[in-house]
């Protein structure tokens, strides 16, 4: 398809889609300049890819991990009750605790049982008022042997940031967890209430890594929780948006499909990616976030390096990058409505992400390196000290 390009038109669309897509703008003219030396064909990210994890040396030691669910998940609803999945075998049963905090602080009072694999809806009236006081429901999963599992829905639900997210709470390939309440993914921060403020405060959000260029700081600067570091990691580098035009849809998803892979490569996003990793191992048992305007391209790519060097699976960690089309859903949906279908065709692969999009990192990971622990030890500068930092501080057991 080809947009048409009346000069009205022209002039509409980017009159009402500029602040919205503004981020997957700057991505993609990263990759307009990284020129034909980076270019190289995506293919199929399948479970047989060389980046899908096998359980390394420091994991196979704990092979008889002692939490043994395989699966579990905390999700708010509407009314204020909250459901509680889990899955496991071998268990007589689940009790279900609720807290205040992710410390193992909890209440002598049970708000659900259930088997060892299944799901519970646990009404708002059910939970303690101490419990609830705060600004997160924790949730402790208490099995019949093993150890125990501290969750809350993985949505701060703002507003102002609707992506904004714990990035922990996954399970790892050798049954250990990612904690939850160490470390956020967003998008653009610069909208947030005194409210939201204030609840990131008692979060204990300690250092914040804007991943965005100069010019988008400029527009839209961070509101950032009292005491936290307001730190810029600019992934773009000195990247331009001039020239990244695309007319059609497929033209504008090769677009987000190569500065995926320039994100592997570019100095600026190799230096930033470092800086925020060692940040994240450095961080003294505060917590972090680290964010670009969307929250999926830049902060996609952040998490999947992450997660991956932590040791969770291939589709936990695609899942994790898709999730920013649920997140951003109503936004998105606002901005396409205000464009001609034509460049809301256009438009619409810039705003979301796709599976495609990640594979062509992990796909030049593997180009590059080889291996992702070469990507991580050669490409980012991360040593086998920093990695063990960062698997002591957020995997649990």
């Amino acid at each position: 398809m080809t947009t048409p390009q009346t000069p009205r038109t022209a002039r509409t669309a980017r009159a009402i889609g500029a602040a919205a897509v503004a981020s997957a703008l700057a991505v993609g003219a990263l990759a307009a300049t990284a020129g034909a030396a980076n270019a190289a064909p995506v293919a199929a990210h399948s479970a047989a890819h060389p980046v899908a994890h096998t359980v390394p040396a420091w994991a196979r030691k704990h092979a008889a991990h002692p939490i043994p669910f395989t699966a579990a998940t905390v999700t708010e609803n509407s009314d204020g009750s909250y459901t509680i999945s889990w899955a496991a075998t071998g268990l007589a049963g689940v009790t279900v605790y609720a807290g205040a905090t992710q410390d193992h602080i909890y209440y002598r009072h049970a708000v659900a049982r259930g088997r060892g694999t299944d799901s519970v809806t646990v009404p708002a009236s059910a939970i303690p008022a101490r419990a609830a006081s705060k600004d997160r429901q924790w949730f402790r999963l208490v099995p019949s042997q093993g150890e125990g599992l501290t969750l809350a829905d993985r949505s701060l639900h703002l507003a102002s940031a609707p992506n904004f997210r714990d990035a922990g709470g996954y399970r790892t390939a050798d049954g250990s967890w990612v904690k939850m309440g160490l470390i956020y993914r967003s998008g653009d921060i610069s909208k947030l209430s005194a409210a939201d403020l204030a609840e990131l405060q008692r979060l204990d959000i300690h250092t914040v890594y804007d991943l965005r260029t100069d010019a988008e700081r400029s527009s839209s600067p961070d509101q950032v929780p009292a005491g936290a570091t307001d730190t810029q990691e600019n992934i773009l580098g000195a990247a331009s948006t001039a020239g990244f035009t695309p007319t059609t849809p497929a033209a504008a998803t090769q677009e987000m499909i190569q500065a995926e892979v320039t994100m592997v490569d570019a100095p600026s996003a190799q230096t930033g990616y470092h800086n925020v990793l060692t940040g994240i191992a450095d961080r003294q048992d505060l917590a972090v976030v680290y964010h670009c305007t969307a929250g999926k391209d830049r902060t996609g790519w952040a998490s999947a390096v992450l997660l991956t060097a932590l040791g969770v699976p291939e589709s936990t960690v695609e899942s994790d990058y898709l999730a920013s089309n649920t997140y951003n859903a109503a936004s998105n949906a606002a901005t396409l409505a205000q464009l001609p279908p034509a460049y809301a065709a256009v438009y619409q692969p810039l705003l979301t992400v796709t599976p495609a999009y990640l594979a062509s990192g992990f796909n030049e990971v593997t180009a590059q390196y080889g291996t992702f622990a070469n990507y991580l030890n050669k490409g980012l500068g991360i040593d086998s000290k920093t990695l063990h930092e960062l698997r002591s501080e957020l995997l649990v057991g």
